[in-house]
Order: C-alpha cells, then sequence, then structure tokens
C-alpha cells in the first residue's frame, strides 16, 4: 500500500494536474464543499460530502450534444464529444461512488449505450476517500454500502496525518504509478483499524437498520394504491431540490435552442419527476398530481429499479435529501411510514 504525508498531498495534487485536470472538494462561501478545479492554494476540504455529488462530472446539469450549421441545403454536424480531456476527481466518498455503479446499470449496461455518459466515464479518473466519521444523516449501511472500503480505481484513506492508497482498476494502477516517486510503501495495520471503527460509527448511525424488507416487487401494486401517497405528497413543494442533490437521480430533457447564424445547438440537461411539466407530452400529462409525482420518484428508487436491476436499489443513503429538503420529507420517512402501514399496505376498504 502507498503512504504520503498529509502535508504534501499538494505535491500529488500538482503532479495529477500538470498531466491532466483535477478536481477537489473545497470549501465555499456557506460553509459547506463543492468539488473544484485544484491549483496552487486551493485546499482541500475536510467535509464529509459535497453538496452536490460526483455524479456531475459524468452526467453534468448541462451538456451540449450536437452543433449544427446550415448553409444553404448543406447541414454541418459538429460532435462536441472529441473536446472532452482526461480528468481525475479526488476525494468521492463510498455512497457517491457506488452511486456510479447505478447510473452504469442504465447508461452503460442497456441498449442503447448513452455515448456520451461513457466517453466521460471513459476519461475520467476516481479516487475515493474513505468516511472516518459518518453524520446523522447517513444510512449508506441501510443498504450494505462499506464507507470504510470506498472503491473507485483508487482508494484512499487519511490515518493520522498519511494518506494511504490502493488502487482497484487498471486506470488507478497506472495513476499511482506515474506519482511513486512521491510515495513511501507502508503497512495497512492503521487503515484496517480505521476500517473497524468507521463500520461501527456507521452502524450506530440512526437510519443504519432501516427496514426496506417490505419494499419489494412482487408487492408493487399494493405499495402502488397504498393510501399513505396522499398524504405524504400534501407537504410536497415540487421544488426538486430531493432530486437535483440525489447522486443517483438521471432523468434529463433535450432541447434545441438558436446559435444564431444559422447555428442550433441541442442540449440535455437534468430534468425531475417531481416537476408538473416532467412527463407532459402533445396530448395529456399522465402525472396530474403532486401525489402522482412523489409517488413515482420514491416508487422509482425502491420498487422499479431494483425489479430492472436485480434488485439492486436506487439509493445509496448519502443523506442529502434528509439535509436539504425544505419540508424534511425524504426517503427514510416514506419507508418508515409504509413500514407502519397494515399487511394490506392499508388499501383495505
Amino acid at each position: 500500500m502507498f503512504t504520503l504525508p498529509e502535508s504534501k498531498i499538494n505535491d500529488f495534487f500538482k503532479l495529477i494536474a500538470s498531466k491532466e485536470d483535477l478536481y477537489i472538494p473545497v470549501d465555499n462561501n456557506s460553509g459547506k464543499a463543492d468539488f473544484t478545479a485544484w491549483k496552487e492554494g486551493v485546499e482541500l476540504s475536510k467535509a464529509l460530502k459535497t453538496v452536490r455529488s460526483a455524479k456531475d462530472f459524468f452526467f453534468p446539469k448541462a451538456e451540449n450534444l450536437v452543433n449544427l450549421r446550415m448553409e444553404g441545403k448543406h447541414v454541418e454536424v459538429e460532435d462536441p464529444r472529441k473536446d472532452l480531456k482526461d480528468f481525475v476527481v479526488f476525494g468521492v466518498r463510498a455512497c457517491d461512488a457506488k452511486s456510479f455503479e447505478i447510473v452504469d446499470a442504465v447508461y452503460l449496461h442497456m441498449d442503447p449505450v448513452d455515448s456520451y455518459y461513457k466517453n466521460r466515464r471513459d476519461h475520467g479518473t476516481v479516487i475515493t476517500l474513505a468516511c472516518t466519521d459518518p453524520a446523522k444523516t447517513c444510512f449508506c449501511a441501510a443498504y450494505k454500502i462499506d464507507a470504510a472500503v470506498p472503491g473507485g480505481d483508487v482508494s484512499a484513506w487519511l490515518c493520522d496525518g498519511t494518506f494511504y492508497f490502493e488502487a482497484n482498476t487498471d486506470k488507478g494502477k497506472a495513476l499511482l504509478e506515474s506519482a511513486k516517486s512521491l510515495f513511501a510503501e507502508g503497512s495497512d495495520d492503521k487503515v484496517k483499524k480505521q476500517q473497524e471503527e468507521t463500520r461501527k460509527k456507521c452502524a450506530a448511525t440512526p437510519f443504519a437498520n432501516l427496514d426496506l424488507s417490505k419494499w419489494k416487487g412482487k408487492d408493487m401494486l399494493k405499495i402502488f394504491n397504498s393510501p399513505m401517497w396522499e398524504k405524504l405528497s400534501e407537504s410536497c413543494l415540487g421544488c426538486g431540490t430531493c432530486t437535483y442533490v440525489c447522486p443517483t437521480c438521471m432523468c434529463f430533457d433535450i432541447r434545441d435552442f438558436d446559435a444564431g447564424e444559422n447555428g442550433v445547438k441541442q442540449f440535455r440537461c437534468w430534468d425531475s419527476c417531481m416537476y408538473s411539466d416532467f412527463t407532459q407530452m402533445a396530448a395529456a400529462n399522465p402525472r396530474l398530481t403532486q401525489k402522482e409525482r412523489f409517488r413515482q420518484r420514491f416508487m422509482h428508487k425502491l420498487v422499479y429499479y431494483p425489479m430492472a436491476h436485480e434488485d439492486n436499489w436506487q439509493c445509496v443513503g448519502c443523506g442529502r435529501c434528509l439535509e436539504n429538503c425544505p419540508i424534511h420529507m425524504n426517503i427514510v420517512k416514506v419507508v418508515k411510514t409504509y413500514n407502519e402501514m397494515p399487511a394490506d399496505g392499508g388499501n383495505a376498504q
């Protein structure tokens, strides 16, 4: 296992940034952290997690898909994917690293492959950083995610003033090999001790034992028709905050706009199932009420996605929706409410 004194982490960052773009968590003006391009003088944040997840690097909030320019009857097509450079994201937590697998299952492992997403995944290298002090809103343990073994192309641990690095993929091995002159070889004893402590802390968080046993595909209609949706959705503002901070939401819209001088740009941007026009079509909108839109979000996370993807949940327990919803409505509250319903899901007449 490679080691590096914490005091020399900027040397590591400088070496990476000399070859490709590097992004790290940096404190913002509100006291929270955002992923920011590293440069001299920029310091790594000690915050547990960023406001938005690292999903942004692979599925950005807005992305140009194609540029079109017309000259008479001739149409010139420009593909913006060719302009993407290699990049590294440092400090990704285990929950966000797991979210990549969830999005990959849809955009990489189903037909057709999303070539824009794949292009970014191919160009990006992820260095994760193990958690040591989970927040009360964290519940990754409920989904069997090990915060002490964060995954990614390279896993990193910060123990007693020393960073420890371990490569998990060929990209990770190549990156560490390129910085080998900075590293020393070290024992993983301190890492193992930290892992044990982190797992104990995660197991002690308030929602670590969230009971998901009732959320099964065979009970889809019972859950769908539960009266709880009416009650829970009454307070929902439909603001979409939960979808924009969620690392596993992946819905988008595609728009064209006039770029001037006979040019057209087509781009896609994030969309939210909580918005009233999300399913608007020329003829009608199949989800006219907030209840229907609210239900769709959580049914997708807890029922539809697991049914389609080998019982894997579309939630990683990062806690961002718990922290950011203005009326404190979140997936934990939905799960708990249904768990307290009678065996028939509250559908008895």
